[in-house]
């Protein structure tokens, strides 16, 4: 879900699981841009920003990730793109930003399935159909490195899993899983971008990519060791998902 989106109680996005957050808290209202989009989006044209970039929840839409729509939750995107559109703002809509739908996770062990491919594919593309004769701008996948590394190698992040030797999580492999969730991320996103290219962008008239982080590396010397050492901190961290893609 978004973070400036978050409010759970209205269309019941999100699954509640108590105590397993300090002091029993449990997010359901943080700035609440879910009622407030009309005042951010004010602010917004009001600095004369031009665009926004928001990330659609795949739990609002689909709360089991696939099958029943919420309507609800597709009202509120509507009414989100419409007045960004009414104020002159141009909307970039982002499809996952870390927030698998829990059904999945408990269906089929979540990213760690080839399974995902398809059900993120056929989100995207109710995405494409529903919101794309006004969202000419799309990224399918925020960060998957952060996903795949933080979630499944030092397990920081959702689901939690990481090798024994963290000593902070009760199952994973460091050694294999950041991979296997590296590889399905990959798949999902050329999966939704097909859909797409054969069925959308000649009509929609739109471009489609995926959001990756990077952190720059520089030699410390001229040594060939400390360059090949550059390019392979750089390779661990943005190559694994930039080189499939180009």
């Amino acid at each position: 879900m978004s973070k400036f989106e978050i409010v759970t109680t209205d269309d019941a996005s999100i699954a509640k699981i108590p105590g397993v957050i300090v002091h029993n808290s449990n997010g359901e209202v943080s700035v609440d841009q879910y009622h407030h989009y009309k005042e951010d989006v004010n602010i917004i044209s009001n600095l004369n920003f031009v665009a926004y970039r928001f990330s659609i929840s795949w739990s609002r839409i689909f709360p089991d990730g696939a099958g029943k729509v919420n309507w609800k939750g597709v009202a509120y995107y509507n009414r989100l793109i419409d007045y960004l559109l009414a104020k002159g703002l141009t909307p970039y809509a982002n499809l996952y930003h870390f927030d698998l739908p829990l059904a999945l996770q408990q269906n089929y062990n979540g990213l760690l399935s080839r399974e995902v491919v398809n059900d993120f594919a056929n989100y995207a593309e109710f995405c494409f159909k529903t919101f794309g004769d006004r969202v000419k701008n799309w990224m399918t996948i925020n960060e998957p490195k952060v996903t795949a590394a933080l979630g499944y190698d030092s397990g920081v992040m959702a689901p939690g899993r990481c090798s024994k030797a963290y000593e902070n999580c009760t199952a994973g492999n460091s050694g294999t899983e950041p991979y296997i969730v590296a590889h399905n991320l990959l798949l999902s996103h050329a999966a939704a971008v097909e859909r797409y290219r054969e069925k959308y962008q000649a009509h929609q008239k739109g471009r489609i990519g995926i959001v990756l982080d990077l952190v720059w590396y520089e030699p410390l010397t001229r040594a060939k060791a400390d360059q090949y050492a550059a390019q392979r901190a750089k390779d661990f961290h943005i190559g694994w998902f930039l080189h499939p893609i180009v």
